[in-house]
């Protein structure tokens, strides 16, 4: 009995279906690619769907979350140590991507066994990348943009006793809302997952392997450690962390997109502990400014192409490697292709790496994404959970204030 028992209480998990829907679209894409690559419209379609609540939540939390502080000042200095930590913590994963790059050294192999992709698009794009056009292009910047000034006018307002009960209710439907439509990121998972592995094949990763190996290494050190060591500080746990955010993490995995898990993410922060107006603040900025994946693939990526052509780079190269991309990576969100136009920015800016090794990192990208994306949304979480913890706005739920 009690075994039947548990194996229902698994089955009825969204993880359980999402993780099943994975691995099928792997055996999927790998024995019938042509069918896979069919699939593509259920990954992108869930993706467009879940779009459509990343706008009205962040407003919502935001508004809600500024009104309910009542103090515009402690509002600014949130705000103020977001981007500080983001700032020291997307530095440390700039250092340690160089820092692994050089130890296991992915580029050290032969060209020729490489495939080639066309990278002319980033090399032509690479002067037109500024940061006028990334805050156009970025909507979830300028929904934070807008919401910050509404909840400012709206707490000086004196009609806010009418407003807020009708925003709260719009927040409430709108999180229900979502509930249902989370229910289809299994469909979600599979489509995505099964179009990359039918169009690009895990053949492709054999050449490249050692780069994949050393990026997603890279990561779990980085998470575990770094983002670990971190938290412990404040006395909170990583694996709990984890565990709580283990259905975002697969619906990311399967979509190769963090957006998908955005909502989501604010919800369960929510429920850990943290108070609306920090996770209203810190996760949508973090999710222009806090990308730590995204950190360490650009900065590894660099040191890959100068291995791979044999480039020297001496320890004021690296030094400046990190510099260009402290500022550069910051706008790596929100407009399409643009992490290879950073690195196009920062390989013009050296002068000594062939901007045509773009080319090589072209044919995994798709497969590094899902690392980077995971990596990215898990930094994000743990920045909201320790500006809540300095900021005396975290509220352990009863079961685990004890």
């Amino acid at each position: 009995m009690q075994p039947a028992k548990g194996f229902k209480r698994i089955v009825s998990h969204l993880t359980f279906w999402v993780l099943l829907a994975i691995v099928i679209a792997v055996l999927l894409g790998y024995f019938f690619p042509a069918t896979a690559i069919k699939a593509e419209w259920m990954g992108t379609g869930f993706i467009q769907l879940i779009k459509l609540f990343i706008g009205p939540i962040i407003f919502l939390t935001i508004v809600l979350g500024i009104v309910g502080m009542g103090n515009l000042k402690k509002v600014g200095k949130i705000g103020l140590k977001a981007v500080i930590y983001f700032e020291i913590v997307t530095t440390i994963a700039l250092i340690i991507g160089i820092v692994f790059a050089n130890i296991v050294q992915p580029g050290k192999i032969d060209k020729a066994g490489l495939a080639i992709k066309d990278a002319s698009a980033y090399e032509r794009s690479n002067a037109d990348f500024n940061w006028v056009h990334f805050i156009r292009e970025n909507f979830t910047l300028q929904v934070l943009i807008v919401a910050i000034v509404c909840g400012i006018l709206l707490g000086m307002s004196k009609h806010q006793n009418k407003v807020i009960p009708l925003l709260t209710k719009t927040t409430n439907f709108v999180f229900k809302a979502l509930k249902y439509v989370m229910y289809l990121a299994p469909l979600g998972a599979f489509g995505g997952m099964a179009y990359t592995v039918g169009k690009f094949g895990i053949k492709t990763l054999i050449p490249l392997g050692k780069l994949m190996l050393t990026m997603y290494g890279t990561m779990v050190v980085f998470i575990f450690i770094v983002l670990g060591l971190i938290l412990r500080y404040y006395k909170l746990s990583i694996w709990k962390f984890l565990r709580n955010i283990q259905e975002e993490l697969l619906i990311v995995l399967g979509t190769s997109s963090s957006e998908t898990a955005l909502p989501s993410l604010m919800e369960k922060l929510e429920k850990m502990g943290c108070s609306k107006p920090v996770v209203g603040l810190v996760v949508p900025t973090g999710y222009s400014f806090n990308l730590d994946g995204t950190s360490i693939y650009l900065s590894m990526a660099v040191i890959f192409l100068a291995q791979l052509y044999n480039v020297h780079l001496s320890g004021i190269e690296m030094i400046s490697i990190v510099g260009i991309l402290m500022i550069t990576s910051k706008g790596a969100a929100g407009v399409t292709g643009s992490g290879f136009i950073i690195l196009a920015s920062t390989l013009t800016a050296l002068h000594k790496i062939p901007l045509e090794g773009l080319a090589f990192l072209l044919a995994v990208d798709k497969f590094m994404s899902e690392a980077r994306a995971i990596t990215n949304i898990i930094g994000n979480g743990v920045a909201t959970l320790v500006i809540s913890k300095s900021e005396n706005e975290f509220r352990a739920p009863p079961a685990e204030a004890s």
